[in-house]
C-alpha cells in the first residue's frame, strides 16, 4: 500500500510542484499560476478541466519568486521520486507552496504601496517657482490604493501571456465521452466523409475509431504501385512512386494534419482526431452512445458506420491446422502487405488463390518479383480464366495468357481440397488430383462485410447482398449513416447493391458526409471501378459488369497513350476514380462542344457524330449483329478466340433487357463520364457502334 501511494504522490508531485508553464515569453518555473476550482478539477466525460487565470499582480509576485521557489521543489521531488512513498515530503513540499502563494501577492502589493508613496513625497517636495507662490498649492496627486492599481507595461506583458483558459490536459481521459461527429472506421470512406464534414462545417469536431494501428489510408497501391518499387527504404515509409515516378505516400494526411483525441473537444477552429486499435461493440440509436471494446462509452450527436469489410476465407484454411493458418495470410490491409512483402523475399513459392481483380494483382505483382529471384508463383481459381466472373470468356483469356507472360504459373478451373503441414510446408491438395508443396498461401476471394454492430444495435442487414440496409440519404436510423463496403443502398437505376470498391467509398463516404451536416441528398451516382496488370494493361468499369450478361464490344488498336502508365502521367494521378474530375477536357471535339463540366446529351453527340455513312456511301457495319453472330458461332463450336489476339482497347458493353447497365473501358482512359452518362440514362439504343463512337476510340491512331 506504501509503495502505490508512493507512486500516487509521486505522480502528483511532478503534476503539482515540478510544472512549467511555457507561453511565448512568459515562463516561471514551480510556481502555481492558475487554480483549479473543486468543480471543474475532476475528471469529467467531456473533457478536462479549466484552470482560471491570475491577477496581475499574483503573477507579477509569483514571476519573481519562481526562480528560488522552483528550485526547492525540484528537491522536493526529486526526494519524492528516490523513495517512491514520499506522502510526507509531498505534504511538506504542498505546504510550502501555500504559504509561498500568501506571502508573496502580499509583498507585492506592499511593494506597490511603497512606491505609491514614494511618488507622492517625491511631488511634495518639489521646489515651487517664484510666479507660482501667490497662487494656491495644488492638492497632492490621488494615489490609487494597491488594490486598484493598473498592471504597468511589464505586468500586462506578463499577463498577456498567460493564456485565459487552458485545459488540464493531466487530468482528462485520452478518448473524450462526447463527439459531435463519430465516424467508425478508418478507411477510405472515412476520410471522404470528414472532409466533406469540414468543408460544411468549417469548425467541426470529428473523431475517427478505427480497430487498426494506422491513420486513414488508400487500399488500391497495395496490390499495385508499392509491389514495383525499386526503392526498399521508400516501401518501408509506406510511400511509392505512382505510374509516371511522382513519389506518394498510401496515408491520405501526415499525423501532423491530426489532433490528439483528448485534446480534439478544446480546438476552437476544430479538427479531425483518430483512436487506433479500438473497436466500437455496440451503439445505442436511443440515447446515442456508442461503447467501444474496453467499455469506453462515447455520446455522439451524429454517427457513420464505415467498417467495410474483412477478407472472405474458404472453408478448407479455416479446417487446418494452426501450422497451416499461420502460413496464410488474408490479404486487405497495410499489415497484410508487409507480412507478405517479408515473405516474398525469402519464400521459395507462394500460391494465391482467386482469379478476381485483387489475386490477380498480387499475382502479377509476384511474377514481376520472381523474375530477379528464385520464388515460384502459383494462381489458382475455379473460374476458366482471370476475373472470370467479370470479363467475356474471350477476354478473360487473353488476360489469363498476360498474367502467364508476367512470370506466374496459372491454374484455371482449380481448386483446393485439403490442406496439410509437414516438413515445414503447405501441403495442398488439388480437385485435380495434383498435390502442391508450398510456404504460404494468399487468399483473395472477396470480402465479408463488417455487420457486427448491426446486432447489438438494432440495425437491418441486407440478407441477399449483405451489409447495412440504409435508405437513399445513406441513412440507417436516425442520425446514423453508413457508407463504403458495408452498405446496401437502393440504385434508383439498378436496384438495391452494394459494391466494394474505392470509388464508391469515396463517392458514398462524401455523400454521408454532407448528409451528416444537413444536406440531405439521395445517392444517385454510379460507382466506377479499375484494376492495374501492373503498368501497361488496365481497365476501367461501371455498372453491372456479370460474364453471365450478354455484351457486345467494339475494339480497336491501341497505341502508347493507352496504358495505366500513360494515363497517370498524363494526369499525375494514379487513384483514377479521381481523374474523372479532369476527364471533360480531354474527350475530343464532340466533349468540348458541350457545356462547360457537363456531359453532353448522348442523342445529340450521335446525331452529331461523323458516321461512315456520311463520309462514304457505304452503310456503316452492324457490330451488335457481328458480335451476335460471333458468339454463336463460339458456342456452337465451342472454340474461343485465341488468346494472342490483340485486344488493344475497347469498349465492352453489358446488356440486360436490351439495355446497357455496364460498361468495361479496357486500356481506354479517361471516357468515364461518357459511360457513367450511358447506364443513367438506362436506354436501348438501336445501334451500338454509334454508342461505341462516342469513346472515340480511334482519336490516337496515326
Amino acid at each position: 500500500m506504501f509503495r502505490i501511494a508512493g507512486s500516487v504522490t509521486a505522480a502528483r508531485l511532478t503534476a503539482a510542484c515540478c510544472r512549467t508553464v511555457t507561453t511565448k515569453q512568459f515562463q516561471v518555473h514551480g510556481a502555481s499560476l492558475h487554480v483549479l476550482s473543486s468543480d471543474t478539477s475532476r475528471k469529467t466525460r467531456h473533457g478536462p478541466a479549466h484552470r482560471t487565470p491570475p491577477s496581475w499582480q499574483s503573477v507579477r509576485s509569483m514571476a519573481s519568486a519562481g526562480e528560488s521557489q522552483s528550485k526547492i521543489n525540484y528537491i522536493f521531488f526529486g526526494l519524492a521520486a528516490l523513495f517512491g512513498g514520499g506522502g510526507i515530503v509531498y505534504w511538506w513540499s504542498r505546504k510550502y507552496m501555500r504559504e509561498t502563494s500568501k506571502d508573496t501577492p502580499k509583498k507585492a502589493a506592499a511593494a506597490v504601496s511603497s512606491a505609491s508613496k514614494e511618488a507622492a513625497e517625491t511631488v511634495a517636495e518639489k521646489p515651487v517657482p517664484e510666479t507660482t507662490k501667490s497662487a494656491p498649492a495644488a492638492p497632492p496627486p490621488a494615489v490609487e490604493t494597491p488594490a486598484e492599481a493598473a498592471p504597468d507595461a511589464e505586468s500586462k506583458k506578463l499577463l498577456d501571456a498567460v493564456p485565459q483558459s487552458y485545459p488540464d490536459f493531466e487530468v482528462m481521459p485520452e478518448i473524450p465521452g462526447h463527439a459531435k461527429y463519430l465516424l467508425i472506421g478508418g478507411g477510405t470512406a472515412s476520410f471522404a466523409a470528414f472532409r466533406a464534414i469540414r468543408a460544411s462545417d468549417a469548425k467541426a469536431q470529428v473523431l475517427v475509431v478505427t480497430e487498426e494501428e494506422e491513420l486513414p489510408y488508400m487500399r488500391p497501391p497495395l496490390s499495385k504501385e508499392l509491389w514495383y518499387s525499386d526503392e526498399p527504404k521508400l516501401v518501408e515509409k509506406m510511400k511509392f512512386k505512382q505510374w509516371n515516378g511522382k513519389e506518394r505516400s498510401v496515408y491520405y494526411n501526415p499525423p501532423s494534419f491530426y489532433v490528439e483525441p483528448k485534446e480534439l473537444a478544446y480546438q476552437e477552429n476544430g479538427g479531425v482526431a483518430v483512436v487506433k486499435g479500438r473497436k466500437v461493440m455496440k451503439l445505442n440509436p436511443q440515447k446515442q452512445v456508442a461503447v467501444l471494446d474496453n467499455g469506453w462509452e462515447i455520446f455522439y450527436d451524429k454517427v457513420l458506420i464505415a467498417t467495410g469489410g474483412r477478407p472472405r476465407n474458404i472453408p478448407v484454411f479455416e479446417r487446418a491446422s494452426q501450422e497451416v493458418k499461420d502460413r496464410v495470410t488474408l490479404f486487405r490491409g497495410i499489415k497484410d502487405f508487409k507480412r507478405l512483402d517479408e515473405v516474398s523475399k525469402n519464400a521459395s513459392s507462394i500460391v494465391v488463390v482467386g482469379g478476381g481483380f485483387l489475386g490477380s494483382e498480387l499475382t502479377c505483382a509476384l511474377g514481376k518479383r520472381s523474375r530477379d529471384s528464385s520464388l515460384k508463383v502459383i494462381q489458382m481459381f475455379p473460374e476458366q480464366g482471370n476475373m472470370g466472373k467479370v470479363l467475356p470468356e474471350y477476354l478473360s483469356q487473353w488476360t489469363t495468357a498476360k498474367v502467364r507472360e508476367e512470370g506466374a504459373t496459372v491454374k484455371p478451373e482449380t481448386f483446393v481440397k485439403r490442406a496439410r503441414f509437414s516438413d515445414g510446408k503447405v501441403i495442398l491438395k488439388l480437385n485435380t488430383g495434383e498435390e502442391i508443396s508450398t510456404d504460404h498461401v494468399v487468399v483473395a476471394v472477396g470480402l465479408e462485410p463488417n455487420t457486427e454492430l448491426a446486432k447489438e444495435s438494432g440495425l437491418e442487414v441486407d440478407d441477399m447482398h449483405g451489409g447495412f440496409r440504409v435508405n437513399a440519404e445513406l441513412e440507417a436510423r436516425s442520425d446514423i449513416w453508413v457508407a463504403g463496403d458495408a452498405s446496401s443502398f437502393y440504385d434508383i437505376k439498378l436496384g438495391r447493391r452494394r459494391v466494394e470498391h474505392h470509388d464508391h467509398a469515396v463517392v458514398s463516404g462524401r455523400l454521408a458526409g454532407e448528409n451528416m451536416t444537413g444536406a440531405k441528398k439521395p445517392y444517385w451516382h454510379q460507382s466506377m471501378f479499375w484494376s492495374d496488370l501492373g503498368p501497361d494493361v488496365g481497365y476501367e468499369a461501371i455498372g453491372i459488369v456479370d460474364s453471365s450478361l450478354p455484351t457486345v464490344a467494339v475494339f480497336a488498336k491501341a497505341t502508347e497513350k493507352d496504358t495505366p502508365r500513360a494515363v497517370v502521367e498524363e494526369t499525375g494521378e494514379s487513384l483514377r476514380s479521381v481523374t474523372e474530375t479532369e476527364a471533360l477536357s480531354i474527350f475530343g471535339s464532340a466533349m468540348q462542344q458541350a457545356a462547360p463540366a457537363t456531359v453532353p446529351d448522348l442523342e445529340v453527340m450521335e446525331a452529331t457524330l461523323p458516321t461512315k455513312e456520311s463520309a462514304t456511301d457505304e452503310p456503316a457495319p452492324d457490330v451488335e449483329a457481328a458480335a451476335k453472330l460471333v458468339a454463336e458461332v463460339e458456342a456452337e463450336n465451342r472454340v474461343a478466340p485465341t488468346p494472342k489476339e490483340d485486344y488493344g482497347k475497347g469498349v465492352i458493353f453489358y446488356l440486360r433487357d436490351d439495355i446497357i447497365v455496364g460498361v468495361v473501358l479496357w486500356n481506354l482512359f479517361n471516357r468515364m463520364p461518357i459511360a457513367r452518362k450511358i447506364v443513367k440514362e438506362g436506354k436501348q439504343h438501336q445501334d451500338l457502334a454509334e454508342v461505341a463512337k462516342l469513346f472515340d476510340l480511334h482519336a490516337d491512331e496515326d
